[in-house]
């Protein structure tokens, strides 16, 4: 769960004021701050002046898109209200229920496994359940839980939040965060990996994702590791068994009396089913296509194996003409029109990397069924739009979505949940394709277009659909934007997200009009009839 453009950033912010606090920049009233605050990739934050029109922001954990005056704009209300006649007009009374939860704060149980400020979050929470959310999402992080030594894992302060959401008539979403925070700009806490697995890292750095220029990602363990025994006698899988099946143990009661709904189980960095293609703090920028993260030597080893079962044993590594972090598809020979990602090579690598990804989740997720029989189990799919309306899809390839012009990248992904009961949260629903902005034509993003085949290879399949909002949302144009998506007006099948959950709560969201706003939108999901209040 912890916090996922085109060239915005570069061109609509002088570059040293970037890197703003987050934790300043969240108030929308009109004569407030005079900047805006995005969280991207890895949690970084960028801040643009109000008054400017974004044509897009690229989301991996926590952004999006949006081509209208921000939140906090001094643009009047009835142009905006003119601009978006189908979104504040229609009438949600009567439609499906959806359950809305809200994230708590990334850092509500501490390193030592201390729940912070249990006063003040009971506080926050009987106002969350004064206009009838339904639960709230929680990070269980393995950093602070399994933090010292293997299978020694500490659930104190996680009981002791479960115990009040319990007392307060709210639900639990629990999030398996098999990955670190805190590593990027604009992550209010520092949740490394457990110290004993950073210790084997420091004599065995193969352990971690690594690109050609054998660079280390340290945020998630590679899953070239699914199946040696590296971790102290343990494979990388059985680690998460076992974790999941301590916490199952640990809190059989709130299983018991339903307050846990569902467990999301983390899957690679930022919790999601992806490779780290494109890390801010190894200099990726959006829009670049990223690079290919398999260079740990558990991982070649598999791809050289894979290449002599096919025959050519010099296809046993990557791609060496795939550009780098910050390219751009037809800078490449890989990427470019005609190039090599459609060569027989090509076809076999890309085949073998997306294989990879698959069968991660496939080994995470069967595992995950047995620790939790009978519980809701959801995973968490990143949206990686940019680059889409090209031919390769590079930024899609290089995160293990071996998704072209040619070939379904998602439905294979969608049939692994599908062989495993489980629920695909989307991280990109909300976002819009807008027509290319003067000055940002290079990004070649389409995020309805990537939603709208992501839907319908999981509801091709009869899984069920969940999302996320990108950025905190307090205005009724932008609550309007996820009520859409939500509930399709015109889907003859009448299909719906099965649940939505809110990023994040904080004390802005809970403040004078804000939670009017928020309290409007709760009820429009959950099909009730919407008071006809003013726009400020």
């Amino acid at each position: 769960m912890a916090v996922s453009s085109v060239r915005w950033f570069n061109s609509l912010c002088p570059p040293r004021t970037l890197f703003t606090a987050y934790s300043t920049l969240c108030s929308r009233s009109p004569n407030s701050l005079s900047y805006t605050s995005f969280r991207i990739d890895g949690g970084l934050v960028y801040s643009i002046p109000r008054s400017s029109r974004v044509p897009a922001l690229v989301r991996e954990k926590r952004e999006r898109t949006e081509d209208y005056p921000l939140a906090g704009d001094s643009t009047d209300n009835d142009q905006v209200a003119d601009s978006w006649p189908g979104l504040l007009q229609r009438d949600f009374a009567g439609t499906p229920y959806v359950p809305v939860y809200v994230m708590l704060p990334l850092g509500v149980v501490d390193m030592n496994c201390e729940l912070v400020d249990p006063e003040g979050l009971k506080n926050q929470l009987r106002i969350l359940k004064s206009v009838n959310v339904d639960g709230v999402m929680v990070d269980c992080w393995w950093g602070i839980v399994e933090a010292h030594a293997p299978q020694t894992y500490n659930w104190s302060g996680y009981r002791r939040l479960f115990q009040i959401v319990r007392d307060i008539e709210l639900k639990l979403q629990v999030v398996m965060s098999f990955h670190g925070c805190g590593g990027n700009v604009g992550d209010d806490v520092n949740i490394p990996l457990p110290w004993w697995v950073r210790e084997i890292g420091d004599s065995n750095p193969d352990i971690y994702f690594t690109d050609e220029e054998g660079r280390r990602n340290t945020e998630c363990l590679t899953w070239g590791i699914d199946k040696e025994r590296v971790l102290r006698g343990r494979t990388a899988v059985e680690v998460y068994f076992d974790y999941m099946r301590s916490f199952r143990v640990e809190f059989d009661d709130f299983f018991v009396d339903g307050v846990i709904s569902e467990i999301e189980v983390g899957l690679g960095p930022c919790g999601e089913l992806r490779y780290p293609s494109y890390p801010v703090k190894h200099g990726w920028r959006y829009s670049g296509i990223g690079a290919f993260q398999c260079y740990d030597k558990y991982m070649m080893k598999s791809l050289r194996k894979a290449a002599e079962i096919r025959g050519h044993t010099f296809w046993g590594t990557a791609p060496n003409n795939a550009g780098s972090y910050n390219s751009v598809p037809h800078e490449t020979g890989f990427f470019r029109d005609g190039g090599d990602y459609d060569s027989y090579y090509g076809r076999f690598f890309l085949n073998w990397y997306s294989q990879f990804l698959v069968d991660h989740g496939d080994r995470v997720l069967a595992l995950a069924n047995l620790a939790f029989e009978g519980s809701c189990i959801a995973a968490k799919l990143s949206g990686i739009h940019w680059w889409y309306k090209t031919a390769s899809h590079a930024a899609e390839l290089t995160s293990g979505f071996y998704n072209t012009a040619h070939r379904d990248g998602y439905a294979p992904i969608a049939a692994m949940l599908k062989k495993h009961e489980v629920t695909l949260n989307f991280t990109c629903v909300e976002l819009r394709t807008l027509n290319q902005h003067e000055g940002f034509p290079e990004a070649l993003a389409d995020p309805e277009g990537l939603v709208w085949q992501v839907l319908n290879a999981a509801w091709d399949v009869s899984i069920r659909v969940a999302s996320e909002n990108a950025l905190p949302c307090y205005d009724r144009e932008g609550y309007s934007k996820i009520l859409e998506n939500a509930k399709p007006r015109n889907d003859p099948d009448a299909r719906h997200l099965c649940a939505f959950t809110y990023l994040r709560l904080s004390p802005v969201l809970i403040e004078g009009h804000n939670f009017v706003e928020f309290e409007r939108f709760v009820k429009g999901m959950h099909g009730e009839a919407i008071p006809d209040l003013p726009l400020h």
